[in-house]
């Protein structure tokens, strides 16, 4: 048995979590977020609380994929999720032109990102915010961003996570005498 699959789920009054053969759906201000469950994995609703159960011992890891993700669901729906990535550099820039994003990273075009369904972007100076309800959603468009530019080694220009640490690196060496 997962230590972490058997805690309970807490679910809020705004919430409405409904079964539906092997998905389940968690509905609340935010959106409405569906899984598919592994056929092990059931499911149970009494009051405000949910626990996941799984018969065989075997299945223990999927017992708590399974609570992490639809505890992660209940939470995107009410609270919702939020990626900051920090862009650094000269001439580097982010823009919000509608719900894209528009991003001058030194290319010899501007690149534009269409936000997915459910996902919207933020920016302010240099600090560009990924919100949505789908965790892995938002950490997927993240990462996408960050992948155009990461931050060198050498300089730290490009995008890093807020509270990323670049380990920096010593530049090439000046010769001494010739």
């Amino acid at each position: 048995m997962s230590r972490i699959g058997k805690l309970p789920i807490k679910i809020p009054e705004t919430v409405t979590v409904e079964v539906q053969g092997n998905e389940v759906v968690v509905k609340g201000p935010k959106g409405a977020l569906k899984i598919s469950l592994h056929n092990e994995a059931k499911v149970e609703i009494n009051g405000g609380e949910m626990k996941i159960k799984v018969d065989d011992v075997n299945f223990g890891n999927i017992h708590g994929l399974t609570r992490t993700l639809i505890s992660n669901m209940v939470v995107g729906v009410t609270d919702g999720w939020s990626k900051v990535l920090e862009l650094s550099g000269t001439g580097y820039r982010a823009t919000t032109n509608g719900s894209e994003l528009q991003l001058a990273l030194g290319f010899s075009h501007p690149v534009v990102i269409k936000p997915l369904t459910g996902i919207s972007f933020e920016v302010k100076e240099n600090k560009i915010t990924v919100k949505g309800a789908d965790k892995v959603l938002v950490g997927e468009v993240a990462a996408r961003i960050r992948g155009l530019k990461p931050a060198d080694p050498y300089k730290a220009k490009g995008f890093k996570y807020e509270n990323e640490v670049i380990k920096r690196k010593a530049g090439k060496a000046a010769k001494v005498g010739a």
